[in-house]
């Protein structure tokens, strides 16, 4: 496919230059723009071996469907085509869908990859006329989208891929097969030609639910949730896989809005989605300048859950716990300051009197200056909590010597506080209270003399 057909009927003037110079070697790379329409291997069309001589080598072609052999209607996925093949240094393809019912009717369209390296071909059914860009025109159907010029990428070693989205049909059309026809080129005589298909079952149309007081302060897991803070939601069918965010889901420091085609709004403003399974998600909450019921919704591949209301507060202060009991803190040097055997294969070693410890939390509110949602915290600053807190362990007010966001993270509050000399040893209760709103009860912090 990397060569234009010089029986191109589509093509007059490339057709007679051809007969013109039919024994110049260089036409055989005449291909090298993209392929016609009809070339993927679609039963009844035909395919690579239509525009170059060769055959199968040791390498392969792949595509690889985020969803697996699956699709939800309507919800875009992003394929990426992968051709292998250890001899070849020219690369082309051409691909399309089609319902497994009757392969004369399109599946869905395709969207070109921003790096220049895919088009469209677009034509009838009948394969009149043919059309190439980046949209096909609606009098023109049939949709296949295949290499550019640029996309050959001569002398390109293998692996080499192909990056573009699909769009199914905005309904169960029943199975969708993709066909593809791939080629690596060596030489005027070396054509490797590779075909394969794939056939892609509608998605379970479980829409994702929320359940009822399902939208929780992450730390806590109560009521309550704040702008720029960590939130957690539960329910069913939330996400169809299982992941928290990576490095490549964080871009120049900015938070994804989705992972694997999951999203959250939070009073119709993205969220940043760090973990996704079928029954919790975790979102930092967007910047929001309001305060009271908010609208929280979940969308799962192209399924949105039906709206619930949680309540959006100034500051919902809470501090995160291991063993839903001891709140997570940290001696000066960060480790971790717990009872001796809370962990079985961890150090742990409980907080001194008189020591100055971390508590680790969310909810704290504003900063100064302000920390927009949405970014990792920069290292080159501190931002500091804009109202304080007040600490109580054991119920002794305690003087907090500083209070701010986490550099290189989101959202997770650190608050050095100093241990009283005066507290015995054991479990000691520890609460804290910003502009009126209290932590929640029942977390500990362990102290040893």
């Amino acid at each position: 496919m990397i060569r234009r057909a010089i029986f191109n009927k589509h093509r007059v003037l490339q057709f007679q230059i051809a007969i013109l110079a039919a024994a110049v070697p260089a036409l055989l790379f005449a291909y090298a723009e993209g392929p016609d329409a009809g070339l993927a291997g679609v039963p009844g069309e035909n395919n690579c071996t239509a525009c170059h001589s060769g055959s199968s080598g040791s390498g392969n072609v792949q595509v690889t469907f985020p969803n697996g052999a699956t699709y939800t209607p309507g919800a875009a996925q992003h394929l990426v085509v992968t051709i292998t093949d250890s001899s070849q240094r020219r690369w082309g393809f051409e691909l399309t869908a089609r319902q497994s019912g009757n392969t004369r009717n399109q599946a869905g369209t395709f969207t070109p990859g921003s790096d220049g390296y895919t088009q469209l071909v677009c034509t009838q059914t009948t394969f009149q006329t043919e059309s190439f860009g980046r949209s096909c025109p609606s009098s023109m159907p049939m949709q296949y989208i295949e290499h550019t010029l640029s996309g050959t990428r001569l002398g390109a070693r293998s692996p080499v891929t192909f990056a573009f989205d699909w769009t199914p049909p905005a309904t169960n059309v029943g199975n969708i097969n993709v066909y593809i026809s791939a080629n690596g080129d060596g030489n005027i005589s070396g054509d490797h030609i590779y075909l394969k298909n794939y056939t892609l079952t509608p998605a379970p149309s479980n829409v994702p639910a929320i359940a009822p007081g399902g939208v929780v302060n992450a730390a806590s897991f109560q009521p309550g949730i704040t702008t720029g803070s960590w939130v957690t939601i539960q329910g069913t069918n939330l996400a169809n896989s299982t992941r928290s965010w990576n490095a490549s889901d964080i871009v120049n420091g900015a938070l994804p809005t989705q992972l694997d085609g999951v999203s959250v709004t939070i009073d119709g403003n993205p969220a940043y989605v760090s973990y996704i399974s079928p029954t919790q998600i975790n979102a930092q909450a967007p910047s929001d300048d309001n305060v009271g019921p908010v609208s929280v919704q979940v969308t799962n591949n192209g399924a949105a859950s039906a709206p619930v209301t949680a309540q959006l507060q100034a500051v919902s202060p809470a501090f995160f716990v291991w063993s839903n009991t001891y709140a997570v803190a940290t001696h000066a040097d960060y480790s971790l300051a717990a009872p001796p055997t809370l962990f079985p294969n961890l150090a742990t070693v409980p907080a001194k009197p008189g020591e100055a410890i971390i508590l680790w939390g969310t909810g704290f509110g504003a900063t100064t200056p302000p920390m927009p949602a949405g970014q990792q915290v920069p290292g080159s600053q501190i931002y500091s909590v804009a109202n304080p807190p007040s600490i109580t362990i054991g119920g002794v007010p305690v003087p907090v010597i500083g209070a701010a966001l986490t550099p290189g993270l989101a959202g997770l509050y650190q608050i050095l506080v100093q241990v009283p000399d005066s507290l015995p040893d054991g479990d000691q209760p520890v609460v804290a209270q910003t502009n009126g709103v209290a932590s929640p009860t029942g977390i500990y912090l362990t102290v040893q003399h």
